[in-house]
């Protein structure tokens, strides 16, 4: 499928999501028997994303930037197993603990990391998630990453509810003054059991649901990673590497790949990139487009960003779209606990 074809769809998919419809599909009705009969097969060899212990990785880290008064920066994780860190044995390899270790050194300041993603979640489950981040009880988080969409694939949830779910998770966190990063839906079509024909159908609904996540992220103020291709090319190219025990969930390699694309979009919202980078460069292929076509471009190449530019134009709203400079995720040292 083509961007200005992926585009389309994502552009549906979104405007069903806001004005209320469910009927767009990611795949062709035709595909539906054959999509179940494969995913019954590949769920003999791999888990759902719900089982397993995940470790514990709520905490303060960063302790060598304490200053005597200043209160640390405060980042929340929401979403699936992928966002809780399912698949890995220390709480230090989950990418929570890696981006609260990434911002603290980067922010020089402590950053204080709380985890409310639920393993096997679907984004119907971020209304409850956001009511525990946003609980009287708490203060509101500088930053929030949401990291979900996987099983809302696996599980067929249709896509316009999937995407006004998160829509809606954004707007409440945006709108209690949270920046919000969402990476957004991996690549299934690379879980090294799945056999063709579900790969080929996995990975297009895949990169659809992607695409208008973008949509609907960032017309609530947002901003969006692509996580798509790092569970392609490189997790299929390295699955005894980049894939965990289960070959579903992402190894600690493969979480700290993921980590170290979505730092720096992380460090942009909170101000902390540096100015010189913040200016498309057209030799790196970054500019202002359409959001429906920079979501579209962003599916297929991981590590993008796309975050709101112009409120609107003759093609709806426009966005930018940016091919950051990865940086090395510090190794996450053990957290400080809460108090």
């Amino acid at each position: 499928m083509t961007n200005m074809s992926r585009a389309r769809v994502a552009r549906r998919i979104a405007a069903g999501a806001a004005y209320g419809g469910g009927g767009v599909g990611l795949i062709g009705a035709a595909a539906v028997g054959l999509l179940l009969a494969e995913v019954h097969l590949a769920r003999r060899h791999v888990g759902n994303g719900s089982g397993g212990r995940v470790p514990v990785a709520d905490g303060v880290y960063g302790h060598a930037y304490d200053v005597p008064g200043e209160p640390p920066l405060r980042l929340t994780m929401l979403g699936d197993s992928t966002a809780a860190g399912q698949g890995v044995h220390r709480s230090g390899q989950t990418p929570g603990a890696l981006l609260a270790s990434g911002l603290a050194a980067v922010a020089e300041r402590p950053v204080h990391l709380r985890n409310v993603a639920s393993p096997g979640a679907q984004s119907d489950d971020l209304d409850r998630q956001v009511a525990l981040v946003l609980s009287a009880s708490t203060p509101v988080p500088d930053v929030c990453v949401i990291m979900i969409g996987a099983n809302d694939v696996t599980h067929r949830m249709p896509p316009t509810r999937s995407v006004r779910h998160l829509s809606a998770a954004v707007r409440r966190l945006r709108t209690a003054g949270a920046e919000v990063v969402v990476g957004t839906c991996p690549d299934l079509g690379t879980i090294e059991p799945v056999q063709q024909p579900l790969r080929w159908l996995a990975r297009r609904a895949s990169r659809q649901l992607a695409a208008a996540q973008t949509i609907g992220a960032v017309e609530q103020g947002g901003r969006t990673v692509s996580l798509g291709d790092l569970l392609g090319p490189e997790f299929e190219a390295n699955p005894r590497e980049l894939f965990g025990p289960d070959n579903y969930h992402p190894s600690a390699e493969g979480y700290a790949t993921a980590a170290m694309a979505v730092l720096p979009t992380v460090c942009a919202a909170l101000g902390l990139w540096p100015a010189e980078e913040e200016r498309p460069d057209v030799t790196r292929r970054e500019g202002f487009l359409p959001v429906a076509r920079a979501a579209a471009e962003a599916a297929s190449e991981a590590g993008t960003e796309v975050t709101a530019a112009m409120p609107t134009g003759p093609r709806g709203p426009w966005a930018l779209l940016k091919r950051r400079r990865r940086r090395r995720v510090p190794e996450a040292e053990p957290a400080r606990p809460s108090v």
